[in-house]
């Protein structure tokens, strides 16, 4: 198992010791596997760019687990290493190593944008080029190079591409990965806006059951979508505060926000500008793959947040300007905004 120590890997880890007793798992850091809780693993220390380490590590395995992967889009060099390039390392070592079968974690990122009419399929022609997002890039090209290995040595490869994915994580005193501080900065009140965009969402648990799904039933040279349930980004906010009791005004940005030449956005706006809704039905139908219900990810989820102790992070610009436009709200600046959304025909503020 390598990327054992992150998000989605340390669940896969933790179900993997279950089934099959201490999984072998590759780190860098030492004081990262804690992050593993009271799993017990059998560590071993390999750099997933390091062909030799990863040939030891996976020595004498039947089946590995890719999971290592940035969620990032700076610095680029090393976000393309690590998504794009070891994917193929690992396939090339699992083959020199005489591994059956190895099972790479994308993400439907690395499966495009969706089209705007419709859920996105494993069957889409990738439609990232050109838009200038290096993540969504990067993991498509690294996955398409973990196939074409598998196909050229010989190595049973299939690909997961989870959707967006919340959830506590394994060890529960751990912060918040990139994904589920979406909801974090939400309660926190350090989110100041969002965009008027389609997302899938799901729960942690039930990609981690989807890679050992994989493992088992799926078909060499096939990616999986591992998804839940399609959403708009304003309904999940509006039903978090719904079932956190916590609400927050939040600025409604327009799909080309990233776009605009007053506003100031990372890769994180243009990506969620994207339709990322997502169709699971190849894996609910080859590998008996099912999502728990919505509400009872994001529940689990707030309740994880509100066990945590509070965000020790100094104010960034993003949290200022989310202070900005509580400050609005409470002296009823915001309400003059219903007059644009009658004049534009959209919604363009969560109130609380």
């Amino acid at each position: 198992m390598t990327g054992a120590t992150g998000f989605i890997g340390a669940h896969v880890t933790k179900l993997a010791a279950e089934a099959d007793g201490p999984p072998r798992v590759t780190y860098r850091d030492e004081a990262r596997l804690d992050r593993l809780g009271d799993v017990e693993v059998e560590p071993i220390k390999a750099d997933v760019l390091d062909r030799a380490a990863l040939r030891r590590a996976f020595r004498g395995c039947e089946v590995v687990f890719h999971a290592a992967g940035l969620v990032a889009s700076h610095p680029r060099e090393q976000v393309w290493q690590v998504n794009a390039l070891a994917p193929r390392l690992a396939v090339e070592a699992a083959a020199a190593e005489g591994v059956r079968r190895v099972v790479v974690t994308s993400s439907v990122a690395g499966i495009g944008p969706a089209p705007v009419d419709r859920p996105g399929t494993e069957e889409d022609t990738y439609a990232g080029w050109g838009l200038g997002l290096t993540y969504p890039d990067a993991k498509h090209e690294g996955e398409a190079e973990a196939l074409a290995a598998g196909a050229r040595l010989g190595v049973e490869v299939i690909v997961t591409n989870p959707s967006y994915v919340f959830g506590a994580p394994v060890e529960r005193s751990q912060p918040g990965e990139t994904s589920t501080r979406m909801i974090g900065n939400y309660l926190a009140g350090r989110l100041p806006a969002v965009v008027d965009a389609q997302t899938n969402v799901v729960d942690v648990r039930d990609v981690a059951k989807g890679h050992l799904l994989a493992a088992e039933r799926g078909r060499p040279g096939e990616r999986y979508v591992l998804g839940g349930h399609d959403v708009g980004w304003v309904e999940l906010l509006e039903r978090v505060g719904e079932l956190s009791d916590v609400h927050h005004p939040l600025m409604v940005l327009p799909p080309g926000a990233a776009e605009l030449p007053w506003l100031v956005a990372g890769e994180g706006v243009s990506l969620m500008a994207q339709n990322w809704r997502y169709s699971s039905a190849k894996a609910r139908r080859e590998l008996g793959y099912r999502a728990r219900s919505l509400d009872r990810t994001l529940r689990e989820t707030i309740a994880w947040y509100q066990e945590l102790p509070a965000d020790p992070r100094p104010p960034s610009a993003v949290s200022l300007a989310a202070t900005g436009v509580r400050l609005a709200g409470r002296v009823g600046l915001l309400e003059g905004v219903k007059l644009a959304e009658r004049y534009t025909g959209r919604r363009l503020v969560i109130r609380p």
